[in-house]
């Protein structure tokens, strides 16, 4: 691991995304609450806050970070088929969140996946990015939309 101990403490923020492409009758599914494993955005949003908090144990060399706040929201865009997935990540601390929120929004996809792979295979997790990062030496990041 970098040593990050004479890095100045300062607030880090950071937002990743994460889509789930599925067929018209799956996204319906889900959002008439008509799975029968239950509340796939409940499930998922709970998975995506626990990676967060695992990240340092998933991904080798992250640190272990005491996070302030874990947000995942999910959102159904209908019209395209898919689900958008928003994780953010706050800290005041050393190292950066990026990886905490990228690994939220990807965790929650694959929960989504896993409760629907018994209705739809081919499903197609993509798109998995950070949006936006605050703090550190490196200032701030944020995708040209």
């Amino acid at each position: 691991m970098v040593d990050v101990s004479a890095k100045a403490e300062t607030v880090r923020e950071a937002r990743a995304e994460a889509f789930v492409h599925m067929a018209p009758e799956t996204l319906k599914m889900i959002t008439s609450g008509n799975h029968h494993k239950g509340d796939v955005f409940a499930t998922a949003r709970i998975a995506g806050i626990q990676a967060a908090k695992k990240t340092w144990d998933l991904i080798p060399l992250c640190h272990p970070l005491l996070l302030s706040k874990v947000e995942v929201q999910l959102e159904a865009l209908e019209s395209e088929n898919k689900v958008r997935i928003e994780s953010v990540c706050k800290l005041a601390g050393k190292t950066g969140v990026e990886m905490e929120a990228l690994t939220a929004a990807s965790v929650a996809a694959l929960t989504i996946y896993d409760m629907c792979k018994a209705v739809q295979k081919d499903m197609v997790i993509d798109s998995v990015r950070l949006l936006e990062k605050t703090g550190g030496k490196s200032g701030h990041f944020k995708v040209e939309s």
